[in-house]
């Protein structure tokens, strides 16, 4: 009996013994396909593929539509906007997820990138390294303690930056997220309000929605004008839940005090992008989810959802049910 295949599009790690090794167990093999493959030598891979693994290539109808033998496409990560679910679900496709890996991995870089934003530390950093010293009041810094914090959504991985963020002292939290309850906010201590009075009231901001039509643009020009001056905002979720002119202009602008942003609209960030340029901007690759530890243990569920699918089960993180 021939093996079934999986494929990985857009390999990005540096071994994949822990796929192999899982998906042995059902005589699966493993084929990857190089990122810059071209179209054809895509198409001829995925063709008799069964499963297909992918980071953040996108993964359109014209690609989709040349596999024969598709059972499941499984998202190494939470988000999944990269795969054309719609046209999946038409071929009852399955396309799964894994949302429940490296809550504490991004809920620490989300923390650090606050901290380093609001303490100025990426700054004050360079500075020494060029000879300065005592620059104390020329560079100000805030404090966390005793000040507002605002979380735009309220999952598992925001809720894992509240235990950490906990610890620095905050007076109070305020959540935005429609899809959770009073009592769960309660049972948090959180107080839940709307997006408008979270930007108005909050000192820090840190943003963990996924991307969605609701949530695009979420933190847009007037949102940022709500702010007060002295707002630092953080952003580990989804590029486009924040307008990039609109922050790049109220940064330059001294309308709010800093950022830290991971993850942006588009990606990967080329240099010459207006945010690179401010001081009071942080920036990184994308690289919150990102530990030892947590890429193991992504490689290994998303190994383990393939299995799920290889052998007629439903997976875990089903995201298109039908």
């Amino acid at each position: 009996m021939k093996n079934k295949k999986v494929v990985i599009l857009e390999p990005g790690y540096s071994s994949y013994s822990a796929e192999r090794k899982i998906l042995s167990e059902v005589s699966a093999e493993l084929a990857v396909v190089s990122e810059d493959a071209s179209f054809d030598e895509v198409i001829s891979a995925v063709k008799d593929a069964e499963v297909i693994l992918l980071r953040d290539r996108p993964l359109p109808a014209n690609i989709i539509e040349h596999m024969e033998k598709i059972k499941g496409i499984v998202r190494y990560g939470v988000g999944y906007d990269n795969v054309d679910c719609a046209y999946a679900t038409e071929r009852k496709i399955a396309v799964a997820n894994v949302p429940d890996y490296g809550a504490d991995a991004v809920a620490e870089y989300a923390l650090g990138l606050m901290l380093t934003a609001s303490r100025q530390i990426s700054l004050r950093d360079r500075e020494v390294r060029l000879g300065a010293w005592n620059i104390a009041e020329k560079a100000p810094m805030r404090l966390m303690y005793g000040k507002t914090l605002g979380l735009v959504s309220f999952g598992r991985i925001a809720k894992c930056f509240l235990a950490k963020a906990s610890a620095m002292g905050l007076e109070r939290v305020l959540v935005h997220d429609p899809y959770v309850s009073a009592e769960e906010c309660a049972k948090y201590n959180v107080i839940p309000v709307d997006i408008d009075t979270l930007c108005r009231e909050a000192d820090f901001i840190s943003l963990h929605a996924p991307l969605t039509e609701d949530t695009r643009y979420i933190i847009n020009q007037q949102r940022l004008e709500l702010m007060k001056s002295t707002t630092v905002i953080v952003n580990t979720g989804r590029g486009g839940l924040i307008d990039e002119t609109a922050l790049y202009h109220a940064l330059a602008n001294k309308k709010i005090f800093a950022a830290g942003i991971d993850v942006f609209e588009k990606e990967p960030a080329l240099n010459g992008h207006p945010l690179f340029a401010l001081t009071n901007c942080v920036v990184s690759d994308h690289t919150a989810w990102y530990s030892v530890e947590s890429c193991m243990e992504l490689q290994t569920k998303a190994a383990q959802e393939a299995v799920r699918i290889l052998s007629g089960a439903q997976p875990k993180h089903w995201v298109n049910r039908w």
